[in-house]
């Protein structure tokens, strides 16, 4: 399922547990697993100075800082490192993060590329506090060919194993490629796939429902759940049809505590708009910054063959 991996590391906190992940799913995997830190932005003009991404001072990357830099990152994934029985290699560069974490993408061609949910987050539980997800994550999930696997807490249970998987849908063009992912993981890992969808009762087209229109409404998305999703099963056994009222966020959650998911998939946006016009949903990264477990962002089908 995933056999090249790209964990992109800010070299803080708000990286440790997608290290975490990052390393132990290329050890259940038996995956190349790449860790890239862009460890400098340029300045403007001809300047040769860079500002740390880690500390914001202006430094020079010569070969003995990039060396310091280097020896920092074995220090902090030390554990994760030393216990990494499969093929790792680590990457560095000057530049803006999310442009070299996308470019080096674009050479390396991952299955997956595994991220915090705050690049520059001092302390892992910023993200949460500040209510949204980091630019750097934002700008990559956005323009990622593969999956973006957005860590914001610690996982307890999927270290080594997805092994229930709750995918979310809006039957966007997005979602279309996310439960192509979420199905092919769940297959190739023995997973449970629970196909949700939350109705929002708030409004739907600025109009409030009274409960029978609700009632109707969950019927409809049911029955576009077997049109969409149930018909491409072709033999998984494995799924579940779940569509909830209320909130979209709470109700997704909710879904995902119940039945102890250690992954959510989800389209990167909702609207049916161009991929590189969109960002990031706000039902998307709500989630992110609430779930106990990792987010897949999905936007496109992968690379092209």
């Amino acid at each position: 399922m995933f056999k090249n991996i790209l964990f992109a590391s800010s070299g803080t906190p708000g990286s440790d547990n997608a290290a975490k992940l990052a390393f132990g799913l290329a050890e259940k995997q038996e995956a190349q697993l790449t860790l890239y830190h862009c460890y400098g932005v340029p300045s403007r003009g001809f300047a040769t100075n860079v500002t740390d991404t880690r500390s914001g001072n202006m430094e020079q990357p010569d070969e003995a800082y990039q060396e310091w830099v280097r020896e920092e990152l074995n220090t902090t994934y030390a554990y994760q490192i030393e216990a990494c029985t499969q093929p790792f290699r680590m990457e560095m560069s000057v530049g803006v993060p999310s442009t070299e974490i996308l470019r080096l993408a674009r050479t390396l061609r991952p299955d997956l590329i595994v991220m915090g949910a705050s690049s520059a987050a001092s302390d892992p539980n910023a993200a949460r506090m500040r209510s949204i997800v980091g630019n750097t994550v934002r700008a990559v999930a956005k323009k990622a060919q593969c999956p973006v696997l957005i860590v914001n807490r610690p996982c307890t249970t999927c270290w080594h194993l997805f092994s229930n998987i709750v995918f979310c849908t809006d039957f966007s063009d997005a979602a279309n490629h996310a439960f192509g992912f979420a199905l092919k993981a769940a297959r190739e890992l023995q997973a449970k796939l629970y196909i949700v969808h939350a109705v929002d009762i708030t409004t739907i087209q600025g109009m409030s429902m009274d409960q029978s229109e609700i009632e109707r409404h969950t019927a409809r998305m049911r029955e576009k759940i077997d049109k969409l999703y149930l018909s491409r099963l072709d033999g998984f056994e494995g799924a579940e049809v779940i569509v909830r009222e209320g909130i979209p966020y709470v109700e997704i959650l909710k879904v995902a505590r119940e039945n102890e998911a250690d992954l959510i998939v989800m389209a990167h946006h909702s609207a049916d708009l161009p991929d590189d016009e969109a960002d990031i949903g706000s039902t998307v990264e709500q989630v992110v910054l609430r779930s106990a477990c990792p987010v897949a962002s999905v936007t496109r089908a992968g690379y092209p063959e």
